[in-house]
């Protein structure tokens, strides 16, 4: 049973950082995919960043130059790390893994950022 278990949410102050984390267990095959997605109150779950495990990793425009997506392979571990954060990235986080059987969702984890 695949889980994807998330830290590093919390709250800080306009212009500060954050680093979430992420760790899958459960598999025995490697995840082609994996990153993070998020969902604000009143809004869609939205695509933040994601690595397919070879050095190639996308980002949405809203985060790009700010987030920093990085994936250890062998333990299974995804971190996002984000910078110059802004009220509008205040959102609830979820990690998300990719393998042939189908998508994993962790359970969330809270972002907020105060102006």
């Amino acid at each position: 049973q695949v889980q994807l278990a998330e830290s590093g949410g919390g709250m800080v102050q306009s212009g500060g950082s954050l680093r979430l984390c992420c760790v899958a267990s459960g598999s025995a095959t490697r995840f082609d995919v994996m990153g993070w997605y998020r969902q604000a109150p009143g809004k869609q779950r939205e695509f933040v960043a994601t690595s397919t495990g070879h050095g190639l990793s996308n980002y949405a425009y809203s985060v790009k130059d700010r987030f920093t997506l990085s994936r250890h392979n062998a333990n299974n571990t995804v971190y996002l790390q984000m910078d110059s954060l802004t009220p509008e990235d205040t959102a609830v986080y979820y990690c998300y893994a990719r393998n042939f059987r189908g998508p994993y969702w962790g359970q969330g984890t809270q972002v907020t950022v105060s102006s």
